[in-house]
């Protein structure tokens, strides 16, 4: 399959969050995204575009020197900046376009730390910059992995690479200086939740080295809601009445959640010996970044 962005310019690159968490600022080289993900929690913010289509990606080809305008500003204060929060940095375009090892140069030059999330391995090909910048400052690689079943991932995520190939990369990763998480987000209900497939994922990520493992359960925004049950209702019917009752609003129920991380994610966690918190390396390492300076 062949991918394409239109190409756009973008008045700046930095979009400051209301909530820092624990960043506080957000950077997307592109808006939309061609993993096609059913449960994406993005698909809305395509629509003050005038755009109903989240597949159809747009690339901000002047980005890298926006970043640059902005980073070399008296005021920047060296924060964490989360690259990808919206839409996936390392997706198909990035491959011929090539605007993410601009980004990490820029990072370098001002020795910024951040944040990068993917489902993608292509994020290998930038391995030398992300190690560069790793020395520097502190640098979170993580990888977005809901499932070792790769017959339900290739309905639920189908262009994004396989749940192995995402977690070779991790292990590669963990040969730089970088932070290196497990994002198990989201986990779907009735169709990733079970102590095996868990387990399975706990256990890759221990193989991997992973700092950390953060879970969170599937929540349905606005358009991302129909998309999701039209999705089931065509590849799991099964599953269809007992998740539309789960989801009588937008977030499970609070029963669900609990036992799922009472008797499921928490024990795993605790026996594989993987953290839940990616707070300690960042402190670390940003801490130490300022004592260079």
């Amino acid at each position: 399959m062949i991918y394409s962005a239109e190409k756009i310019n973008c008045a700046s690159a930095l979009n400051k969050l209301k909530r820092k968490i624990p960043y506080g600022w957000d950077l997307n080289i592109y808006r939309g995204c061609a993993h096609g993900c059913k449960y994406c929690y993005a698909i809305y913010s395509h629509k003050y575009l005038g755009e109903d289509d989240f597949s159809k990606v747009y690339a901000k080809i002047n980005i890298a020197e926006k970043l640059d305008e902005e980073l070399s500003s008296a005021d920047w204060k060296r924060e964490i900046i989360n690259i990808g929060g919206v839409t996936d940095s390392y997706q198909p375009a990035e491959a011929d376009l090539k605007i993410m090892p601009q980004i990490l140069k820029v990072l370098i030059k001002h020795k910024t730390p951040a944040i990068i999330s993917t489902k993608s391995d292509l994020v290998l090909r930038d391995y030398e910059l992300i190690d560069e910048l790793s020395r520097i400052t502190y640098v979170n690689v993580a990888a977005t992995i809901t499932t070792m079943d790769d017959e339900i991932r290739k309905k639920i995520e189908p262009f994004a690479s396989s749940s192995a190939a995402r977690f070779k990369m991790l292990k590669e990763f963990r040969k730089t200086n970088a932070s290196v998480g497990l994002h198990t987000m989201p986990v779907i209900p009735y169709l990733t939740d079970s102590f095996s497939n868990i387990e399975n994922l706990c256990s890759e990520a221990r193989d991997a080295g992973v700092h950390y493992m953060l879970p969170g359960v599937l929540y349905l925004r606005g358009a991302a809601r129909k998309v999701f049950f039209d999705f089931v209702e065509s590849c799991f019917p099964e599953k269809y009445i007992a998740l539309k009752e789960l989801y009588k609003t937008g977030a499970a129920d609070k029963a669900y959640k609990e036992k799922l991380y009472s008797e499921t994610v928490n024990p795993l966690r605790q026996k594989y010996g993987i953290s839940k918190s990616y707070l300690g390396p960042m402190k670390e390492k940003i801490n130490q970044t300022f004592i260079d300076l």
